[in-house]
């Protein structure tokens, strides 16, 4: 699995309609300041009549579903057979397959930028709708289908407007969906699909590629544990544990330690950082724990180790 499909690369593959410039917006108040990026599109204009390749994008997407369908992420899968929204983060990958011809509804993609900017107290991922290990479907009514869509329609004129504060309209609107969101139940009726166990190792292994390399004494690890990887690709822990043992032969953890042991060995060889600030980067409290870690793994000590190489 490669990087994320960034907003350009989704137009690229998708096609861009009038108005899918793929820019970053700037408020005309203070040209100084990003506000983000989105648009807002009808699904009929687009692939969901047949098949949106497994992937994991660079952005996030809220998709007012209307047509039958199947949508499988992580070790997932569940029955699209009525109106649905779904809330796509960038963590997760997701595909879809249509089942049935007529495909109806809207979605919205946005940025991280704008993503910050619409949830200011706390971030996006929080939301119960994005959260890691949260629901990302939820089923509506006929009649909240028609208010979302008068929703989706709104935000398409306002796009398309002169209207000095259009994107901070536009937030509001996104928040309206969200809360229309909260209101229903999320949906139960997942099933575990074929392949679910290869594809969960694949997601495990280029989540865990995508810690590296580290950059900054500042950039500090942010998943340190299986229990981290297992949130993150929203399954169970003993669950990500089996299957990774199963098909590498390894365990999770110790992949997580023979990652971590490349990246020490990295910048105590090519960085000038001390010790104290390897051992913080990598998500390590006190250099002594650091320090135990690195010996029982290479039988040195790290700067030992930097002193041999050198």
């Amino acid at each position: 699995m490669g990087k994320a499909e960034s907003i350009s690369d989704f137009y690229k593959r998708i096609g861009s309609p009038a108005g899918a410039t793929g820019r970053v917006i700037y408020d005309k108040q203070n040209q100084r300041q990003d506000l983000g990026h989105l648009n807002v599109y009808k699904r009929s204009d687009f692939y969901c009549k047949t098949y949106s390749p497994y992937n994991r994008r660079d952005f996030y997407k809220i998709s007012l579903i209307i047509g039958e369908g199947m949508l499988y992420y992580a070790d997932k899968g569940i029955r699209i057979d009525k109106p649905a929204l779904l809330f796509s983060n960038p963590t997760i990958p997701y595909a879809w397959e249509a089942a049935s011809a007529q495909q109806e509804g809207y979605f919205v993609l946005f940025d991280h930028q704008f993503a910050d900017r619409t949830h200011r107290n706390e971030g996006i991922m929080e939301s119960p709708l994005f959260k890691i290990g949260g629901d990302p479907i939820y089923f509506v009514t006929p009649q909240q289908v028609d208010f979302l869509c008068d929703i989706f329609a709104k935000m398409q004129v306002e796009l398309a407007s002169e209207y000095i504060h259009k994107y901070e309209v536009l937030r509001n609107y996104v928040n309206l969906i969200i809360h229309e969101a909260l209101k229903s139940k999320p949906a139960d009726s997942y099933f575990q699909h074929t392949n679910a166990s290869s594809r969960i190792v694949a997601l495990f292994i280029e989540l865990l590629e995508r810690q590296f390399p580290i950059d900054s004494p500042d950039h500090v690890l942010k998943l340190k544990t299986a229990g981290d990887y297992a949130l993150n690709l929203s399954v169970h822990a003993n669950h990500l544990n089996r299957v990774v043992k199963e098909i590498t032969g390894k365990t999770t953890t110790e992949h997580i330690a023979d990652r971590i042991v490349k990246e020490a060995k990295a910048l105590l060889v090519h960085t000038n950082w001390n010790v104290s600030e390897i051992a913080y980067s990598l998500g390590f409290e006190y250099p002594a724990y650091f320090n135990n870690f690195f010996k029982k793994q290479t039988l040195q000590t790290p700067r030992s180790f930097r002193g041999v190489v050198v």
